[in-house]
């Protein structure tokens, strides 16, 4: 159930030969990300749990889930942008139905990152799982 965006993601992880090649790539996903307004980089928006600072701002239109999201580690933008790939588009009812660490599995990332950005990761995608909850709701 992957978005066409994140299908494109595990395509190209399939085609890097190393996990050295797809970190870099990860790096590059972030980087290519807009940043977000400081000035929504508030307690509201932070994501707690992550080792690094993370923030996450939903946003809904049309019933469609989407956010914003940034962090001070180069990695964890990547992670988010990773993320953004897998949720952004989806109806606000839908993203409860992805499996994310099945998806994120696919690209391995389960067996090359550390606890405590595992621990992160997750924390984020319950946080978008709250908010896109939320929404679908109100």
């Amino acid at each position: 159930m992957a978005t066409p965006a994140f299908e494109d993601i595990a395509d190209t992880f399939a085609f890097l030969d190393d996990w050295e090649e797809r970190y870099r790539h990860v790096i590059e996903l972030g980087r290519a990300m807009p940043p977000m307004d400081p000035a929504l980089q508030v307690p509201a928006t932070k994501v707690e749990g992550c080792a690094s600072q993370v923030w996450i701002l939903p946003r809904i239109e049309d019933g469609r889930f989407d956010f914003q999201g940034d962090s001070d580690a180069l990695i964890v933008r990547g992670l988010i942008a990773v993320l953004h790939a897998l949720y952004s588009g989806l109806p606000v009812e839908q993203v409860a139905e992805v499996d994310a660490p099945a998806e994120l599995a696919r690209l391995g990332l389960d067996a090359h990152l550390s606890s405590q950005r595992s621990n992160g990761l997750r924390a984020m995608v319950q946080r978008i799982r709250e908010q896109a909850s939320a929404a679908a709701v109100g």
